[in-house]
C-alpha cells in the first residue's frame, strides 16, 4: 500500500486547493435512514467542539465554496448565496437566485459559479466583485447530487444521467466541447490538469485531459463514489454504498488504499486541509482522517452536518437542517 501517494503535503493546503464536494438531503417521502455506524472507539460528542462563529443561512444551509477573501454558502427560504467576509464574521453581501442551489458551488474567473435547479436546470454566474449575477447559463446539473469545477480554462459540469460531461468557457458562458463519459457519472473535480469524475452507477473513476477533453482512463473505486476531492497527487472519493473512502494515486491512475470511517448513505461531503482528510455526514457531523496512514483520528456524533469546505484556517461546516454555517478554527479540531 502506498501511503505516500495520499499524503497531503503541507504546501499543498492552500486555499484554493482544498476542495469538497456535498450531497442533497434524501427526499422527504422516504422512509427515515438509520444512523451511520462510524468508528465508535474513536467517538467524542459534537457538542464538545467550540465554533469561533456560526450564521443562519435560511431554512436549510447547503454547499459552500471558499475564495481568497470570502465563504460562500447556499440555502434555501429563500434561495440565495450569502458571503460572509472572513476577516469580520460578517455577511457582506447576500444574493438572490432563481431556485435552489442543489448541486455544488464553484470560485474560477473571478465569479462564484452557481449550479440551480429550476426547471430546466440553469447555472448563474455572480461576479465576485459586484456580488450580482452577470449570467444565466441554459446548462444545468444532471441532478441534485451533482456539482461543477473548474480547470485553468474552463468551467465543467455532468448535464444529463447518460454521461455528458460539457465543458463551457467561460469568456462567452457558452458550451465549448462535449465529452462523453459512462452513464451514472454526476460529480466532477479537476486538479493539475485532469478532470476526475466520479462513477456512481459504476463504481469507476475517469481521468479527462483538461486541455483536449480525451478520456485519459478509469479507476475502480469502491461502490457508488459521489463525492470526491483532489490534491497532493492524490484522489479522494466518498463511496455511498458502504461508507467507504477510497484514495487513487492521481499520477499512476491506481487505487492505493480504502479507508473505512463508516459513513455510508445519501448526503455528505469530502474535504481537506491543515494536514488532514475530513468528512461529514448526518448524524456524523465530522470525521478526521490522518491521510498518512488512513487512520480515522476522531470522529464527532450528533445532530449537523452536510457540506464542508476548508480554508481561512477552519472547518467551514453546515447543518443542513438547522440551516446553518458554523466556524470550526482548525485548533479547536485538533486538540486532544
Amino acid at each position: 500500500m502506498n501511503f505516500a501517494a495520499c499524503a497531503v503535503a503541507s504546501t499543498a493546503l492552500a486555499i484554493a486547493a482544498a476542495g469538497c464536494r456535498h450531497s442533497s438531503v434524501p427526499a422527504q417521502n422516504e422512509k427515515p435512514r438509520s444512523a451511520p455506524p462510524g468508528v465508535p472507539e474513536v467517538q467524542v460528542p459534537f457538542a464538545s467542539l467550540k465554533p469561533e462563529a456560526s450564521w443562519k443561512i435560511g431554512g436549510t444551509a447547503d454547499w459552500v465554496v471558499i475564495t481568497p477573501d470570502a465563504v460562500w454558502v447556499a440555502g434555501s427560504k429563500p434561495d440565495s448565496v450569502k458571503r460572509i467576509d472572513p476577516k469580520t464574521n460578517q455577511v457582506a453581501a447576500t444574493v438572490p437566485l432563481p431556485g435552489e442551489a442543489c448541486s455544488g458551488l464553484e470560485f474560477a474567473f473571478g465569479s462564484v459559479w452557481v449550479s440551480v435547479c429550476t426547471t430546466p436546470p440553469t447555472m448563474v454566474r455572480i461576479d465576485a466583485k459586484t456580488n450580482q449575477i452577470s449570467a444565466r447559463l441554459a446548462t444545468g446539473p444532471a441532478g441534485p447530487e451533482g456539482g461543477v469545477t473548474a480547470s485553468s480554462d474552463s468551467i465543467w459540469m455532468v448535464t444529463d444521467i447518460v454521461g455528458t460531461l460539457v465543458r463551457i468557457d467561460p469568456q462567452t458562458n457558452t458550451i465549448r466541447q462535449k465529452v462523453q463519459i459512462d452513464a451514472g457519472s454526476f460529480n466532477p473535480i479537476s486538479s493539475e490538469g485532469i478532470v476526475w469524475i466520479s462513477g456512481f452507477e459504476t463504481n469507476i473513476l475517469s481521468a479527462v485531459d483538461a486541455a483536449t477533453g480525451k478520456l485519459l482512463g478509469t479507476v475502480a473505486v469502491g461502490p457508488k463514489p459521489r463525492f470526491l476531492v483532489a490534491g497532493a497527487n492524490s484522489v479522494w472519493t466518498l463511496n455511498q454504498g458502504d461508507g467507504t473512502i477510497s484514495c487513487v494515486d492521481a499520477r499512476a491512475r491506481k487505487l492505493v488504499a480504502t479507508i473505512n470511517p463508516g459513513l455510508p448513505g445519501e448526503g455528505g461531503d469530502i474535504c481537506y486541509g491543515g494536514g488532514s482528510l475530513w468528512a461529514t455526514l448526518f448524524d456524523l457531523p465530522l470525521t478526521r482522517i490522518d491521510p498518512t496512514t488512513n487512520k480515522v483520528m476522531r470522529q464527532w456524533e450528533g445532530k449537523g452536518g452536510d457540506s464542508m469546505r476548508f480554508g481561512h484556517n477552519a472547518i467551514w461546516l453546515t447543518d443542513y437542517h438547522a440551516g446553518t454555517l458554523l466556524r470550526m478554527p482548525l485548533e479547536e479540531t485538533l486538540k486532544p
